[in-house]
């Protein structure tokens, strides 16, 4: 279990205190409360950062996922003590965790299977609070050439125009394709509208001779894979 903490960063022991604590055992040593206190830099009157930090985990039922998903102004507005500054401060760091995670070593990136297909999107999507679609697009050897947004909506639909997601491909000289959007309700299945909207792509493609080898609906903690299940 972590250590209470209370009153002051300054009164705490150099084994404790955040910043110490990093530097003389590694940054992994630290908790998540501790992580976030060095992000926020420093507290309010009457209650340290640490403790203002795990205030902020148990609200979110210690998830860091949950808490990602926050936007800056609504991080402001619910935490007394967290202003635009301390917010974005954390949202950086977010930021900077999803990109490390999202980043390759080489610039294509080879799909072999659906969680191939998902590592690589996965970033762009499991976090949003509102629909977008993306598309992938492959090479002969289904090495990742480019993705792109395609669409962008509200917190349960996206409209996705199929010329210009046909347009996107052919400009990139897809011989494969991969979609993929999320749902933030955090259920994976695929809709009936999802299904329409697959199959008619898939169509149009074909008259191009480009293939839609899956389309993915990700999620916070999971994904569907419509070639996984046979929907293709």
């Amino acid at each position: 279990m972590e250590k209470a903490y209370s009153g002051r960063i300054a009164d705490l022991s150099n084994d404790d205190k955040p910043r110490e604590k990093a530097i003389k055992h590694g940054i992994r040593t630290l908790s998540n409360a501790e992580l976030i206190a060095i992000i926020f830099g420093g507290g309010i009157p009457g209650k340290s950062v640490i403790d203002l930090s795990k205030e902020i985990l148990a609200s979110c039922n210690h998830s860091l996922a949950d808490l990602a998903t926050m936007s800056i102004s609504e991080m402001s507005k619910r935490y007394h003590g967290i202003g635009p500054a301390k917010a974005v401060a954390l949202a950086a760091a977010f930021e900077l965790g999803f990109r490390c995670r999202d980043e390759r070593p080489d610039k294509e990136y080879t799909v072999k299977t659906s969680a191939d297909a998902y590592a690589a999107i996965r970033g762009h999507l499991e976090h949003l609070r509102h629909e977008e679609f993306w598309i992938l697009i492959l090479s002969r050897s289904n090495k990742i050439k480019h993705m792109e947004r395609i669409s962008s909506g509200g917190t349960s639909a996206t409209i996705v125009d199929i010329k210009i997601l046909i347009k996107c491909a052919t400009d990139q000289l897809a011989s494969a394709i991969i979609l993929a959007h999320n749902h933030p309700s955090g259920n994976c299945r695929p809709s009936g509208e999802d299904d329409k909207l697959t199959q008619r792509i898939k169509a149009v493609a074909e008259l191009l001779d480009i293939r839609v080898v899956d389309h993915l609906i990700v999620t916070p903690e999971k994904y569907t894979s419509y070639a996984d299940e046979g929907r293709l």
